[in-house]
C-alpha cells in the first residue's frame, strides 16, 4: 500500500513540474518524467482531465497544513483542538471556493466509478481523499481522548459538512452566499466536535 502511495505521490509531483513549466502534460508524459510505467500511470489517472485536476489540486496540500496548525503552540487540550478544526473548515472552505470549477470537473470525472473499483492492482482514488488527511490532522490531538470508534465516526461525519459537496448543496440547493455557506460548514463541524466531546464526558462520568 506504501508502495502505491509513493508510486501516486511521484505521478502527481512530475504531473505539477510539467504544469508549472507552462505544459499541457498526457498521461503518458507524467508517466515518462516519474519514470513509472504508462500502463501504471493510466492505473492511477485514467484519463489526462482527472490527471490535470488532481495535480491542480495537491498545490493546496501545503496550504491546507499551514492554516491548521496555525500558531506555534504546544497546546494541545480541547480548545486548542476547536481552533484546530475551525481552521481546518475555513481552508476548506475557502479552497473549495477558489477551485470550485475544477472541483465539479472532478466530480464529474469520477462520480460513476463505483468505491471499490479498482483497475489491476492499483486502486482509482476516490475524490476527497485530501480533506480526510486535513481533518485527521486537525483531529490528531484528540483520537485518543475519545476512543476510536467515536474519532472514526466524528472524522466520518465532518466530511459530509465541508468540501465541495457540502458547498454543492449549500450553494446550489440553499442559495447562500459564500459567505453564510462557509460559515454553516464551520458551526457544524464545531457542534459536531462538541457532541463527541460531551459524550465522551459522559461515558466517563458513568464510570
Amino acid at each position: 500500500m506504501r508502495q502505491k502511495g509513493r508510486t501516486r505521490s511521484a505521478l502527481l509531483a512530475a504531473a505539477v513540474q510539467l504544469v508549472t513549466a507552462g505544459a499541457q502534460p498526457s498521461v503518458a508524459d507524467v508517466a515518462d518524467a516519474a519514470e513509472v510505467s504508462r500502463r501504471t500511470a493510466y492505473r492511477y489517472f485514467p484519463t489526462q482531465a482527472q490527471m490535470l485536476v488532481e495535480a491542480a489540486l495537491e498545490g493546496v496540500r501545503g496550504i491546507m497544513a499551514k492554516a491548521i496548525e496555525g500558531p506555534a503552540s504546544s497546546r494541545r487540550d480541547v480548545a486548542d483542538v476547536a481552533a484546530r478544526l475551525d481552521r481546518a473548515v475555513q481552508a476548506l472552505q475557502r479552497s473549495a471556493v477558489a477551485n470550485e470549477q475544477l472541483l465539479r470537473t472532478l466530480i464529474r470525472l469520477t462520480v460513476s466509478t463505483p468505491a471499490a473499483e479498482s483497475s489491476g492492482d492499483a486502486p482509482i482514488p476516490k475524490r476527497g481523499y485530501r480533506r480526510i488527511e486535513w481533518i485527521v490532522l486537525a483531529l490528531e490531538p484528540l483520537r485518543k481522548q475519545v476512543g476510536k470508534r467515536r474519532y472514526e465516526r466524528l472524522v466520518s461525519a465532518i466530511a459530509m459538512c465541508v468540501g465541495i459537496e457540502a458547498l454543492i448543496v449549500l450553494r446550489d440547493l440553499r442559495g447562500l452566499s459564500e459567505g453564510d455557506a462557509e460559515d454553516v460548514s464551520r458551526w457544524a463541524a464545531g457542534a459536531l466536535l462538541r457532541v463527541t466531546l460531551d459524550e465522551e464526558k459522559r461515558k466517563r462520568s458513568k464510570k
